[in-house]
């Protein structure tokens, strides 16, 4: 459980994977661009599958830039969530864009939401915006 929080305070969390061609989450509270990690749209035979598939976020994974970007990202989110619940909020919306919201930011994003999850958030979802998008 985040510290700061009570174990019975509702605090909902969503994360959501999209597109930058497609248009920043209106939504949003917090907004990371992840068009710097290796694309798996240029891999021929793993251009038409998504992140949520592990192929894909092995792809993404690779070569370890993630992988301090999720060190980052998580203890970002460690030091946040308490804070933003102490200020009395209800919930936050965290986006994760890449170019077409179907590889990258969909990996990022259940990497991020199964981090929270793992710190004892219980009410964490995932929304993949435009991965189905072509």
């Amino acid at each position: 459980l985040f510290a700061g929080a009570a174990p019975d305070h509702i605090f909902e969390i969503l994360v959501e994977s999209f597109g930058f061609k497609h248009g920043i989450p209106a939504e949003a509270d917090l907004v990371f661009d992840v068009r710097f990690l290796p694309n798996p749209y240029y891999e021929i035979s793993l251009r038409d599958h998504n992140g949520t598939e592990q192929a894909v976020r092995d792809y993404v994974f690779q070569g370890g830039t993630a992988d301090a970007l999720m060190s980052h990202l998580n203890s970002l989110m460690d030091f946040l969530i308490p804070r933003y619940i102490s200020e009395g909020k209800t919930s936050i919306v965290v986006c994760i864009g890449c170019t077409g919201g179907r590889h990258r930011s969909v990996a990022i994003a259940e990497a991020l939401a199964e981090h929270m999850r793992a710190q004892g958030s219980r009410n964490v979802s995932v929304v993949h915006r435009d991965y189905h998008r072509v």
